[in-house]
């Protein structure tokens, strides 16, 4: 198809009118039945969503980004030869800094600001906004990623990282646009962030402060009030959870991730060796059991962590604090078990380890997963430029022995121990 009217031609030109039309429909074509497509005008750069409609008056209006030639964000050259081997330039024809792949996650978060566009644009300002006049490699952006990069690789403290911004900003030239503090700069990246709930807990693990308890001023099993009476609202316990859903979303709404995502369908060897949990005979038998749900290959088999830590590294403290973790088992050996993909969706704080009660902290997302299971969720497949309904499943748990107690609610000591055994294991008494 030829293109050569979007570099010579001007929106009054027939020839432009005639091509911006052929670019429409072969953006609703290979649009996945999507209502909103990317606008690639000048003004919108590809990161606004707009009907088709709408992009046809902004096309006519503004004209067409001269160095969008090759039509990525509507579905062109999504094969693999092009994905594997453009995977650093996927977004090609804008300044971005290749290390802070900026351009990437703006893509990534652009659907979360559908009803608040003015945020998104703020956003996109600080993207092209050079660093400083004349500044060609950073924008105020990409500038504050990459400095928070360093804080949270070093695990620099706040206080830290507030004379690192006072230093550089001072080093450079006067008009620079880098926050001094912290605050700013958190509230800048925050924007880009994904969503987290804080759900008041009792101090003595009886409930959660959720539904139809969320407006309660203290405990309904124990009468222990939800808040430190010495300090006013203060909670006295709270339970962090990051909800797994818009997670699983962004991981797709990345296409290099998409694709590994069925790396257990389309590239595990199967020559009888066990290497993996796809290997497994629990594997197969859930495929057999659940054929419909095996038959979509992107559909999530992850696996539950939890264990308590001390996160002061202090003997002298009890304090125990428990994560629990999530690992998606539809990626490669060598990825699954990797931090990026070690998702942390709840974390229940002290003084002490909330033990069989640990049941009441993972209602949350207990209720997501069975909603995942069940009826699943609408994503969209940035690899294959597609939506599907996306179901999960909870395929096994790992943890210590005490933990394994805590969350299968089986007894772990005493005469039946055992969890194979149970009630035939003849257990044994030493003397005192």
């Amino acid at each position: 198809m030829d293109r050569s009217w979007i570099s010579t031609k001007i929106p009054s030109d027939p020839e432009y009118q005639a091509g911006v039309r052929e670019f429409i429909k072969f953006a609703v074509k290979n649009g996945g039945g999507r209502s909103k497509l990317r606008c690639p005008c000048i003004m919108c750069h590809n990161f606004l969503h707009k009907r088709p409609g709408e992009i046809l008056n902004h096309l006519s209006k503004w004209a067409f980004d001269k160095t969008y030639t090759c039509w990525i964000s509507h579905g062109e050259c999504r094969d693999e030869t092009t994905v594997g081997n453009s995977e650093a330039n996927v977004f090609e024809g804008h300044n971005t800094n290749e290390g802070d792949r900026l351009e990437e996650m703006l893509h990534q978060v652009e659907e979360a600001f559908d009803e608040d566009p003015f945020t998104f644009e703020s956003l996109l300002n600080d993207s092209e906004k050079p660093l400083y006049e004349g500044c060609t490699k950073y924008t105020r952006l990409s500038a504050i990623i990459r400095l928070y990069n360093v804080k949270a690789s070093q695990g620099l403290t706040d206080i830290d990282f507030n004379l690192i911004l006072e230093v550089f900003k001072d080093m450079l030239p006067d008009d620079n646009v880098l926050p001094s503090r912290t605050y700013e700069a958190k509230k800048t990246l925050s924007l880009m962030g994904l969503p987290y709930e804080k759900i008041h807990a009792c101090p003595n693990d009886c409930m959660l402060y959720r539904n139809q308890n969320e407006s309660l001023e203290s405990c309904s099993v124990c009468n222990a009030s939800r808040y430190k009476k010495e300090e006013g609202r203060v909670p006295a316990k709270v339970l962090w959870y990051f909800p797994i859903i818009p997670r699983f979303k962004r991981l797709f709404s990345n296409a290099r991730d998409a694709e590994k995502l069925t790396w257990h369908f389309d590239s595990r060897e199967d020559d009888g060796f066990l290497r993996h949990p796809a290997d497994s005979p629990q594997w197969r038998f859930i495929d057999g059991k659940f054929p419909e749900f095996a038959k979509e290959k992107r559909n999530l088999r992850l696996a539950l962590s939890t264990d308590g830590f001390n996160p002061f590294g202090s003997l002298s403290s009890t304090y125990s604090t428990w994560p629990v973790v999530l690992i998606t088992y539809n990626l490669s050996p060598t990825l699954c078990m990797k931090r990026r993909y070690m998702m942390l969706s709840l974390l229940i704080s002290g003084p002490r380890q909330p033990g069989n009660d640990i049941d009441v902290y993972l209602a949350p997302l207990i209720d997501d997963l069975k909603m995942l299971w069940e009826t699943g969720v609408e994503v969209f497949d940035a690899y294959r430029n597609e939506k599907f309904n996306l179901k999960a499943m909870l395929f096994c748990t790992i943890q210590d022995f005490p933990a394994y107690g805590n969350l299968s609610g089986y007894t772990v000591k005493g005469k039946a121990a055992c969890p194979l055994c149970m009630e035939q294991f003849p257990g044994h008494w030493l003397n005192g």
